[in-house]
C-alpha cells in the first residue's frame, strides 16, 4: 500500500506543470577577472580605475590591497564579511612587480533580452550542477510562468528596456531575497539598490502562478522577438552561424535557422504536454543511439495563411525541436532518425496522448529539408485544396470568355467553345442558369455589341491576331495583351 501511494505521488509530479528557472549569468563583482580590461583581477602595484561617471553595485567578497582606486561618482560596494580594501604597504606581491592602470569594464551593454545571458534549467539542483535545457531563442529569455534567479553574493547590471514595456514572471530573487507579489517587489525597486541593478524603461509583474494549461502555455515573448534577435546576433542580424544541412529550418521563435528535425503537433484539449515530453525522455532519448540529441517542446502560436501568401493569424500548436552534435554530412542525421521513431510513435499511440496529428520538417548534410504527415488514425490530407483551385481557375476562364474580356487562340479548344455557342444560338433562348448580382447587371448581347453575335463582337474590339486579349474591367480603355 505504501509503495502503491509512492507510485501515485510520483505520477503526480510527472502529471505537473514542469517549473523553469532562469538564471541570470552575467555579474559585476570585483572578483571576476572578466570585469576588469586587463582580463585579471587588479594586484597590489595596480592603479584601480572606476569611471567617474559610471552607474554600478560591485560586490566585493574579499581583501585587497591596493595602491590607489578611483571610485564611481555614482555607485556601491557590498562588502561580505571579512572582505574590503587596505592601502598597500611595500610588502612584495607575486606577479605583480610593476603595477598598471587596470579599468572596470562598463556593465551597460548587459541586456535583459539577449539569449546569451541566461541559463535554464527544470529544478534548481539542475540549475547548481549546470544541468541545463535546449529551447529556442525566445524562451531562452525568462517567460511569463518562470522563476527568475540573480545569483546570491553577486552584483549586477541589466538593461531591462522593452517594447512591450511590462515584463511578466512567476517570480525573481534578487541578492537571496524571493519576490512573488508585485507590492514586495515595487518597494525594492525604489531601493538605491534596484536603481543601480536595473535601468531602462522596462517594468516587473510578477504572478506566483504556474501555467493554468496542462497542454501547456507559450511563453510570450513573441511581441519581444526583434529585440531578443537583436541583442543576441547584433542589430546587422549577421552572427548567425554558418550550416552544412541544406535547406535549414527556420523554427517558431528561434532567431537562426537550424540542421536538424522539428515536429509541429495538433492536439485536443485532453493533451499533457508534461506527460508527452516524459515519454519522449524515457522512451527514445534515454537510449544511448540517441546521446547526442537535444530536444525542446513548447506550445508555440504558429502563422497560418491561405494558399501560403495571404496572412490569416496564428493557431497554437505544439513544437518539437531536434539537434544533434553530429558534422559535416552527418549534421542532423540522428535527430532525424528519433523524428522518424516519433512519428510512428504517434502514428500507433497518438490517439492515447491526445494527439491528432503531426507534421515533421527534416534538414540534414545529406540531403535538403523533406515533409511528411501523419495523423493519429493513420489518414493522410490528399489534394482537395488542389481540385479546388483547378475548378476556380476553370470557373472564372469560363465567366470572362462569357462576358466577353477574353478571346481564346485560334485552334480546337477555341473550335469547340465556339460551336458551343452557335449550338446555344440555334436552340433558342433557354433558362440554363442565373446571373450573379455581384457583377454586371443582366443584359442581352444586342445591347452589349449592337447586332453581332459574341464572337463577332470580340473580333471587331481588336485587330490582333493571335494570344489571350482582354479589357481590364478596373481601367477603361487598358489593352493588355496576355
Amino acid at each position: 500500500m505504501k509503495g502503491l501511494f509512492f507510485l501515485l505521488l510520483f505520477m503526480q509530479l510527472l502529471a505537473a506543470p514542469v517549473a523553469v528557472y532562469k538564471q541570470w549569468i552575467p555579474n559585476t563583482n570585483f572578483e571576476n577577472a572578466s570585469n576588469w580590461d586587463k582580463d585579471r583581477l587588479p594586484c597590489a602595484n595596480d592603479m584601480v580605475l572606476f569611471k567617474s561617471n559610471e552607474v554600478i553595485s560591485v560586490f566585493v567578497q574579499s581583501s585587497h590591497s591596493l595602491t590607489d582606486m578611483y571610485l564611481p561618482l555614482n555607485g556601491e560596494f557590498i562588502m561580505a564579511p571579512g572582505a574590503g580594501f587596505a592601502a598597500f604597504d611595500g610588502s612584495w606581491d607575486p606577479g605583480c612587480d610593476t603595477g598598471s592602470d587596470i579599468t572596470f569594464i562598463d556593465a551597460e551593454k548587459y541586456k535583459w533580452h539577449d539569449p546569451a545571458l541566461w541559463h535554464a534549467a527544470t529544478s534548481l539542483a539542475d540549475l547548481e550542477q549546470g544541468n541545463y535545457i535546449f529551447t529556442v531563442d525566445e524562451e531562452r529569455v525568462p517567460c511569463r510562468y518562470d522563476d527568475v534567479i540573480f545569483q546570491p553574493e553577486t552584483s549586477f547590471r541589466v538593461n531591462i528596456d522593452s517594447s512591450e514595456r511590462m515584463i511578466h514572471l512567476r517570480s525573481i530573487s534578487i541578492m537571496g531575497q524571493k519576490f512573488t507579489s508585485d507590492a514586495a517587489l515595487a518597494e525594492y525597486m525604489q531601493s538605491s539598490s534596484a536603481k543601480l541593478q536595473f535601468h531602462g524603461n522596462g517594468t516587473f509583474q510578477v504572478t506566483n502562478a504556474r501555467c493554468p494549461d496542462k497542454s501547456g502555455c507559450d511563453c510570450g515573448n513573441a511581441g519581444e522577438h526583434r529585440q531578443i534577435c537583436a541583442a543576441l546576433l547584433g542589430d546587422s542580424g549577421t552572427r548567425c552561424p554558418a550550416l552544412v544541412c541544406k535547406g535549414p529550418l527556420q523554427l517558431v521563435g528561434h532567431c537562426c535557422e537550424i540542421c536538424g528535425a522539428t515536429i509541429s503537433l495538433e492536439y485536443t484539449p485532453g493533451f499533457d504536454i508534461t506527460q508527452y515530453r516524459n515519454r519522449i525522455l524515457h522512451d527514445f532519448l534515454s537510449l544511448p543511439k540517441y546521446a547526442g540529441v537535444q530536444m525542446a517542446i513548447s506550445k508555440v502560436h504558429k502563422p497560418q495563411s491561405v494558399l501560403g501568401i495571404v496572412p490569416r493569424g496564428s493557431v497554437p500548436v505544439i513544437q518539437i525541436v531536434l539537434i544533434d552534435d553530429k558534422t559535416e554530412s552527418q549534421t542532423g542525421t540522428n535527430a532525424e532518425l528519433l523524428a522518424e521513431d516519433i512519428m510512428r510513435d504517434i502514428a500507433e499511440h497518438g490517439d492515447s496522448f491526445g494527439i491528432v496529428s503531426g507534421t515533421v520538417q527534416v534538414a540534414t548534410g545529406r540531403y535538403s529539408s523533406g515533409q511528411g504527415d501523419t495523423t493519429a488514425g493513420g489518414t493522410i490530407a490528399g489534394t482537395i485544396i488542389g481540385l479546388l483551385l483547378g475548378l476556380l481557375l476553370v470557373g472564372t476562364m469560363l465567366f470572362l470568355y462569357r462576358k466577353g474580356m477574353i478571346r481564346l487562340p485560334s485552334g480546337h479548344l477555341a473550335g469547340l467553345w465556339n460551336r458551343k455557342e452557335d449550338q446555344d444560338a440555334v436552340a433558342g433562348p433557354s433558362d440554363k442558369g442565373f446571373d450573379n448580382p455581384i457583377f454586371d447587371p443582366p443584359t442581352n448581347r444586342a445591347e452589349s455589341h449592337g447586332a453581332c453575335s459574341g464572337v463577332e463582337a470580340l473580333k471587331g474590339m481588336t485587330s490582333k491576331d493571335s494570344g489571350i486579349y482582354f479589357v481590364n474591367p478596373l481601367y477603361d480603355e487598358m489593352e493588355i495583351i496576355v
